[in-house]
């Protein structure tokens, strides 16, 4: 055979298979169907490439989430579902396909559904028992993901609970896992149970993933509700210091599985989330991020130890991050990494690192968390950073007395690879003076690269860092379309919308928030054209 005319059809069954399962299935599909080529056509209908299909696209340049283009999905409606509707058992969609999508043909093997772009809407038009999905569907889907956009919602939290969560529950009646997630740098409105209370249950869910809006809630959906329930994933708005209310002890004994993050501090740690979490003593998995105000000067491994680890002889994974934010009665003591490492030395999860700050107003914030990093957010971070790799993190809050350098930047996106949300706030700027403009003479001696960053709030901090950030000789932000500044900074820096250096990392940005401005003159408008 001659090397250099190798045909397609010349490789053998084997050969096609591993170069195809490179592929997305939609793109296999869209490829070999339809070309009057019986053997594609057999082999685009085998179910490794029917089973699950992906009509979701992730913009390279922005990673805004969106449908397929209309052209791929037209010919699937038409031509290619309708061929292979039998063997499809999972679709990931976009919001404003599902209509032309579920409307092209029935699948009658269904059972996971993941809806991207999720809204209010979805649960009025789908989730209803005179729907066409309703009648077809309701029985048939047990994994269940939705991907919420739902931002500046204008009706309560208690309302949103009963219109769409409450819904969820209860439509679906043999779902086993039901997964609500974030879909941008916003959380989506929270599920409140308590005011007033909603009773809705399940006797088939086995795994939640939620976000609630404060601790009552997160014991309402442990008080029998979900009684086959053995992952619960879950997220508090406000963590309350109030006596424990009731759990069942029966569902917190089936769980194997359990997640708790508060971004926001709280006193309650000591009374309401460890007498919770100890009574789980068949837990197998465990993650923790918490950040307590007032309590001991930071959570040691003697600590997790007694306190937690005792209670659970199952449990094989547990990842933690907690942050202890005191007031410093002698601030000639101050607690040192050794000090911490030490108390680790004798319990199975050694992998651990720290972060120890002090501020001017005696206060002291310690850092304790599991290696490997497994959370998405760091809050507070000072220039006192680790030389660690946060794969996970994607959002990120600076904020320090200190000015932050440009070698501490050239280290965050090292350290941050993934950074997709990023905030700073302080009023110091390096080696500047009050009142001081000296931009365009500091010497820069290489670029910043945030290649995932997507919102950049600045509105608290210096004008040096809209410098740094929007000049594209000092960082590239190629993703960039959420920006928060004061408005004064923003023209500043950009030489009343006429600077060239500034204009390349504005070009995508379709979200300007500045606080006490309506409008715009026209130059903006011509400087951010997606506004």
């Amino acid at each position: 055979m001659n090397q250099h005319n190798v045909h397609l059809l010349d490789l053998p069954n084997e050969i096609l298979f591993i170069i195809l399962k490179k592929l997305e299935n939609v793109d296999v599909l869209y490829s070999l169907m339809g070309t009057n080529n019986q053997r594609f056509e057999i082999i685009a209908q085998e179910q490794i490439f029917t089973n699950i299909l992906n009509f979701i696209s992730i913009s390279r340049s922005t990673d805004e989430i969106c449908s397929i283009s209309s052209t791929i999905v037209n010919q699937f409606c038409i031509n290619i579902l309708p061929r292979i509707h039998k063997n499809v058992k999972s679709l990931i969609v976009e919001s404003f396909s599902m209509k032309r999508i579920f409307g092209a043909s029935l699948y009658p093997n269904l059972t996971q559904l993941k809806i991207f772009n999720f809204n209010k809407g979805i649960v009025s038009r789908y989730f209803t028992d005179d729907s066409h999905f309703g009648h077809i569907y309701k029985q048939q889907i047990t994994d269940l993901i939705l991907v919420s956009n739902d931002k500046n919602i204008e009706i309560s939290k208690e309302e949103y609970t009963k219109d769409v969560y409450g819904i969820i529950f209860t439509f679906f009646e043999n779902v086993k896992h039901v997964s609500i997630v974030s879909a941008s740098t916003d959380d989506y409105p929270p599920l409140t149970l308590c005011i007033p209370p909603l009773a809705f249950s399940s006797s088939t869910l086995t795994k939640l993933s939620i976000n609630v809006d404060d601790f009552d809630d997160c014991l309402a959906l442990l008080d029998g509700r979900f009684k086959q329930l053995i992952t619960f994933i879950i997220q508090i708005n406000l963590i309350y210091h109030r006596i424990l209310g009731s759990y069942n002890m029966d569902t917190l004994s089936n769980l194997k599985c359990f997640s708790l993050i508060c971004y926001k501090s709280t006193q309650g740690y000591d009374n309401l989330i460890l007498p919770l979490i100890r009574r789980m003593s068949n837990l197998e998995e465990l993650s923790l991020y918490i950040h307590i105000l007032g309590g001991s000067t930071f959570i040691s491994g003697t600590h997790l130890n007694n306190k937690i680890l005792s209670h659970m002889p199952r449990l094989h994974t547990f990842s933690f991050y907690f942050a202890s934010e005191n007031t410093v009665a002698n601030s000639s003591i101050r607690i040192s990494h050794s000090d911490i490492e030490q108390t680790f030395t004798n319990i199975k999860y050694r992998q651990i690192a720290s972060l120890i700050d002090y501020d001017s107003c005696k206060n002291s914030i310690c850092r304790v968390f599991s290696l490997p990093f497994k959370f998405a957010r760091l809050t507070n971070i000072t220039n006192n950073i680790p030389n660690i790799v946060f794969n996970s993190v994607t959002h990120l809050k600076l904020r320090d007395k200190y000015p932050f350098k440009y070698e501490f930047f050239i280290r965050l996106a090292r350290g941050f690879p993934f950074l997709k949300s990023l905030s700073i706030d302080t009023i110091l700027a390096p080696n500047w003076r009050v009142n001081e403009y000296h931009l365009q003479h500091i010497d820069w001696c290489s670029i910043v690269e945030l290649p995932h960053l997507i919102s950049l709030d600045i509105d608290s901090a210096n004008i040096y860092y809209a410098e740094h950030f929007l000049n594209e000789t000092k960082a590239h932000l190629p993703c960039l379309t959420e920006l928060k500044i004061r408005y004064e900074n923003l023209e500043m820096v950009t030489e009343n919308f006429t600077r060239n250096e500034t204009r390349r990392n504005c070009t995508k940005v379709n979200r300007l928030i500045v606080k006490d401005f309506i409008v715009y003159p026209k130059d903006v408008y011509y400087y951010f054209p997606l506004l």
